[in-house]
């Protein structure tokens, strides 16, 4: 698979393919590289910091994570001319091969996709996951949270291993390091076993 040069967005989170995540932006940098995606209809590339800020200091080196996940913008806001209001959805994976800081303060990065999940049907034995995951959307959809704030958006796919892992990788509080080992997973069966497993563990099946 050939390499590519994308820009990079370092955040301390981790984002899943399909997940959805809200932004505020009000860098001059990351101004600039929203308006220009929404212009190319193009993503950007979601890292997760190891070390370091998301607003760097003067001095200090960033490590960021081999795999990481585009993200495609859904919907823009403008309250502000230096404000930005984003809703944006992840795609596909990717590993993160090299990357360097531009002049303007943005990090790019080259990168090599990597292959989506193949849908895999949630075996009998996992069910029990799937099952809990669909109570608990409708529970956080008849509540009163706005849509924005819920978490999951549709549409849903409960039969397959890699949606329902995803959506509990992201709604489970697991340690980043956690949840880039299932994200750099690439048998979305193995990574919804490993998830089953840790829901066991804390006593949510």
């Amino acid at each position: 698979m050939q390499s590519e040069e994308m820009p990079l967005f370092p955040l301390n989170t981790v984002l899943f393919p399909d997940g959805y995540l809200p932004m505020q932006i009000f860098e001059v940098r990351y101004l600039d590289l929203i308006r220009n995606c929404l212009r190319t209809n193009t993503p950007f590339g979601v890292v997760c910091l190891l070390e370091g800020n998301e607003v760097r200091k003067p001095g200090e080196a960033p490590m960021f994570s081999e795999v990481g996940t585009l993200a495609h913008v859904t919907d823009c806001d403008a309250p502000m001319p230096t404000l930005l209001k984003i809703k944006t959805k992840g795609g596909e994976r990717f590993k993160l091969l090299s990357f360097e800081q531009r002049k303007n303060g943005l990090w790019v990065g080259q990168i090599q996709r990597m292959p989506a999940d193949a849908h895999t049907a949630v075996p009998e034995h996992l069910q029990m996951s799937s099952e809990t995951l669909a109570g608990l959307i409708e529970t956080l959809d008849s509540s009163d949270l706005s849509p924005e704030q819920i978490p999951v958006k549709p549409p849903l796919q409960l039969s397959d291993c890699g949606w329902v892992a995803n959506r509990w990788c992201e709604l489970m509080p697991l340690e980043k390091a956690t949840k880039l080992q299932l994200l750099a997973l690439d048998n979305p069966l193995l990574r919804l076993e490993l998830v089953n497993d840790e829901l066991e563990n804390r006593g949510l099946l």
